[in-house]
C-alpha cells in the first residue's frame, strides 16, 4: 500500500500554530498549488490543500514561513469524520506533513511581499515569480559564462607540482 503526497506552493495565510493539552505543537496551514494547465479563459487556477504538522517542524514553520511563502511539503493523506456543532457529521481531508521544506529565505519572501503589495497565494503572482526567477537565472548564466571564458592557465604553461598521494584515483 502506498499514501504518498509531495506538494509545492504557496501560504494562504499565516500558519495556525497550537499545543496539545500534553504540550506537543501542532500547526494547520493551507497551501495553495497551481493547476499544471489553464481554464478556457487563459487563466491557471489552483487548488487550496489543507495540510498539518506536528512537533518541532510545526513550530519551525509557524516562525520562519507566514502568508505567501513557497514551501514543500511531503506527508500523506489522512481523512476523519467527527459531530460537529450544528450534530452533523463533518467529514475532513486533510493531508499530514511529515517534513516541510522552505523554497525560499525569508528575507526574499518579505521582499516580494513590499514588490507586489501583498503576497500571492497563486495564479498571476505565481507567473510573475516565474519570469523573475528565469531573468536572475539568466543573469547568472551568462556572468558564469563570462568566468568560463577566462582561462586561468592561459599564460602560465608551466607543470603543476602535484604527487600521486594528492590524486584522487
Amino acid at each position: 500500500m502506498l499514501n504518498r503526497v509531495v506538494l509545492v506552493g504557496r501560504l494562504t495565510k499565516d500558519p495556525d500554530l497550537r499545543y496539545t493539552a500534553s504540550g506537543v505543537a501542532v500547526a494547520n496551514f493551507t497551501v495553495a498549488v497551481d493547476r499544471p494547465f489553464s481554464n478556457q479563459q487563459g487563466e491557471r487556477e489552483a487548488d487550496f490543500i489543507r495540510c498539518v504538522v506536528w512537533r518541532r517542524p510545526a513550530e519551525n514553520l509557524a516562525n520562519y514561513m507566514k502568508k505567501g511563502s513557497m514551501i514543500g511539503v511531503d506527508g500523506r493523506v489522512q481523512t476523519r469524520n467527527f459531530e460537529g456543532q450544528d450534530g452533523k457529521m463533518v467529514f475532513m481531508t486533510e493531508i499530514v506533513a511529515d517534513s516541510v521544506q522552505f523554497l525560499e529565505s525569508r528575507g526574499r519572501s518579505e521582499q516580494r511581499g513590499q514588490q507586489q503589495g501583498a503576497p500571492a497565494a497563486a495564479g498571476a503572482g505565481y507567473q510573475q515569480n516565474q519570469n523573475q526567477f528565469q531573468n536572475q537565472n539568466q543573469n547568472q548564466f551568462s556572468s558564469n559564462q563570462n568566468q568560463n571564458q577566462d582561462d586561468p592557465f592561459k599564460n602560465n604553461g608551466e607543470p603543476i607540482d602535484i604527487s600521486d598521494d594528492d590524486l584522487p584515483f
